[in-house]
């Protein structure tokens, strides 16, 4: 792969040295430099151009506008009419490095953020009634543009009493958080009232008024921070709503970024160790580094929304509609410093984490193993956190000879069936995919890929050495992407395992790389750092022919999970790249199972009478159901209502926290003689040790193995290896 992005920069190197594209280079806008630069890699760079046309500009317009103003708190619907007569012009204006429309659309987002900050201080001068009844509408998408500032006022209005409401009920019931001059007015306040209960109106409106400044407290410090940002930071919104319209993981780096995602695939950086995305609104949480403070705490999980932010005691900021890049610039710091997130979490339910961040350790993204005991039954089990890879060093460190050592450290252990858990697993490394696939099977294709301007590419095992001949099920769920699909896929097709997990993974079947933009400027370049571009150049197609892209692999058994009605996959994002299917291959299918087909069969009744997997589904359908909940009503006693009603609810999921297998695991003895020097090793394996204890679907992984022990293929011969 990394021979095919030397091809690619090659041939735009020689393409720009030989173009009148270099002449633009002397124009002393940067912005127009960027986008002459960005869109001519794009269209000579990107596996599947698009037309930049009327239909590409309107798609432009809608993304850039959503993301100056998601929640339509800015632009009045006369500012939208003005920028409308661009719709179809962006195009045009990107064709001939013009920045009309953004200059526009800049200076009016400038002249409206300043009128929001004196109206939401306006709008907070005034007490909230908490008896009126009536509700916030939270459909942005379907919402109109406010027609004047009379209701853009009374927008802000909700929006800050609902931002209000729940510190206001806190306040009453003698639970303020944080640790402001606020706060500790309201406390005094109840502390004086023998009963929360009978406080007196005075007493109450003593309340309002303090969370009420609370709540400016923290919309000075947004608006503080937002004035913060220069220029250039808008453009790169506006350069990403033009790169991204060609799929989803093309994006622009500012330099700045640049440095901090260099940083990222270090796998060493100082925070929290979670993965954030924004998705309309709201800043999700998609991954949790294993090692990492935020997975040591135990008290976030993949899909909780993180709605504010607070550095130690001070007032917590509102990260709702922010950027991404801003969110996490308040969420990051230096090791020892503590940081309070609020955060919505899957259940529906608010709570207060508190984090002290430090290194986030890389050690935990290599792969690690177990011996799992059912009885007198021994299996393993390999947890796959990443498809890692040294570049510089192959032979150094990697997924695929770590995990062979692993198989062969189980195997000295008495292994007779391997769990592979790729769940979570974001990819990696190809070239790993094909080693470790080949640990599995004799020899043979284990996956296709077309790569920019140039026709496939077969990658094959070709060493008939097999690292593991005995029962494999692969666990993935709807996070298992890119890498681990491959591999999944591969092992699919050759009916080497079961796949088990989601009805499908996260379905992304492309491969980015990033470009550094400089290296196209020759001489002297005055206008310093222009930050890089990650551009999609090659996609995958498993040996069948099908592309793993948008269907990503569908599971041979289909076990429901907390992420089933949730939209978090390649099909579920903005401007996808398409699902196609190419010329299959010849291989031959594994042939060391007899009972393949009954054992998937046997899985399947088993899970239908799983009361477990039964409630893990009934709470993915009412979370998604919470979800869909766009009108939060504003009224004391609406409100209260609302959640007391969630909170029985939640009661009923807290249920699946108790599940206990009958399953026993054990560290192997080379790291057990390390744990006995090491405290923290011993920590997170004996952390690792008790979620699998309660994993049920390592537990059904672990009867699949079972069953499958009766036909597995041994020193190239068929043997019933079940004992009983």
């Amino acid at each position: 792969m990394k021979r095919n992005l030397v091809y690619l920069l090659s041939a735009l190197l020689i393409s720009a040295a030989s173009c009148s594209f270099t002449n633009n280079f002397d124009n002393p806008d940067k912005d127009k430099l960027l986008i002459d630069l960005i869109t001519y890699v794009l269209e000579k760079g990107h596996f599947n151009p698009k037309d930049i046309n009327d239909e590409f500009s309107s798609n432009v317009y809608d993304s850039y506008i959503e993301s100056l103003d998601p929640l339509k708190r800015y632009f009045l619907k006369s500012d939208i009419e003005e920028f409308e007569k661009y719709r179809t012009a962006i195009d045009d204006q990107i064709k001939t490095s013009d920045v009309t429309f953004f200059n526009l659309t800049y200076d009016r987002l400038m002249q409206r953020m300043d009128e929001a900050s004196v109206l939401y201080n306006k709008v907070l001068d005034e007490p909230f009634d908490y008896d009126k009844e009536e509700y916030l509408d939270t459909d942005y998408e379907k919402m109109d543009y406010a027609a004047d500032k009379d209701e853009l006022w009374e927008r802000w209005r909700k929006q800050l009493k609902f931002n209000t409401i729940e510190r206001y009920i806190l306040a009453k019931e003698g639970d303020t958080p944080g640790d402001n001059e606020a706060s500790e007015d309201v406390a005094e306040v109840v502390e004086k009232s023998d009963d929360a209960e009978n406080l007196s109106a005075a007493e109450l409106a003593a309340i309002e008024e303090e969370t009420r400044e609370a709540t400016r407290t923290t919309l000075n410090d947004y608006f503080s921070f937002m004035e913060d940002l220069e220029r250039k930071d808008w453009f790169s919104i506006y350069l990403n709503s033009i790169v991204e319209e060609f799929d989803p993981h093309t994006f622009y780096f500012a330099p700045e970024e640049k440095d901090r995602f260099d940083i990222s695939m270090s796998g060493k950086f100082e925070g929290i160790g979670a993965r954030l995305q924004k998705r309309n609104d709201n800043i999700k949480i998609v991954e949790i580094i294993s090692g990492g403070p935020a997975w040591r705490g135990e008290d976030l999980e993949v899909g909780d929304e993180i709605i504010k932010v607070a550095q130690g005691d001070e007032v917590p900021v509102s990260v709702v509609g922010m950027r991404l890049d801003d969110a996490v610039k308040l969420i990051k710091g230096p090791k020892g410093s503590e940081v309070k997130l609020t955060v919505r979490k899957i259940d529906g339910t608010i709570d207060v984490v508190t984090i002290t961040r430090d290194v986030v350790e890389l050690e935990e993204t290599y792969a690690k193993s177990a011996l799992v005991k059912e009885g007198d039954r021994t299996f393993g089990v390999i947890n796959l956190p990443k498809f890692y890879i040294d570049f510089d060093d192959y032979k150094e460190r990697n997924a695929a000879t770590d995990v062979a050592k692993e198989i062969e450290r189980l195997k000295e252990a008495g292994m007779e069936g391997l769990v592979l858990d790729l769940r979570d697993n974001g990819g990696g490394s190809l070239k790993t995919v094909v080693d470790m696939a080949g640990l599995f099977i004799e020899e043979g294709p284990i996956v296709q890929v077309k790569s920019t301007g140039e026709g496939k590419e077969v990658l094959a095992d070709t060493d008939k050495r097999v690292q593991w001949d005995g029962p494999l099920v692969i666990l993935v769920n709807e996070l298992s992407a890119s890498a681990s699909e491959i591999l999944a896929a591969a092992m699919q097709d050759y009916k080497r395992a079961i796949v088990l997990g989601s009805k499908q993974t996260y379905g992304k079947g492309t491969v980015q790389n990033v470009i550094d933009l400089n290296q196209f400027l020759r001489g002297k370049n005055e206008f310093g750092d222009v930050g890089a571009l990650k551009i999609t150049t090659q996609k995958f197609y498993r040996i069948n022919g099908g592309s793993t892209q948008l269907e990503g692999v569908k599971s041979d058994v289909v076990v429901p999970d907390k992420y089933s009605y949730r939209y978090i996959g390649e099909k579920d994002q903005e401007n996808p790249l398409p699902w196609d299917k190419i010329e299959a291959l010849d291989y031959e299918a594994w042939d060391g199972y007899i009972d393949y087909e009954s054992t998937v069969q046997k899985s399947k009744d088993r899970l239908a009478g799983n009361e477990q997997i039964a409630l893990i589904d009934a709470n993915a359908r009412w979370v998604k159901e919470q979800s869909e909940q766009k009108m939060i009503p504003l009224s004391l006693a609406d409100y209260e209502a609302e959640i007391e009603k969630d909170e029985e609810a939640a009661k009923r999921f807290r249920e699946l926290t108790k599940y206990q297998t009958d399953l026993s695991y054990t560290s192997l003895p080379y790291e057990q003689e390390l744990m006995s020097q090491d405290s923290v090793l011993m920590q997170k394996r004996e952390r690792w040790h008790k979620d699998l204890s309660k994993d049920v679907y390592m537990e059904e992984a672990v009867h699949v193995l079972s069953d499958l022990q009766k036909g597995s293929l041994k020193n190239g011969k068929l043997a019933d290896t079940n004992k009983n």
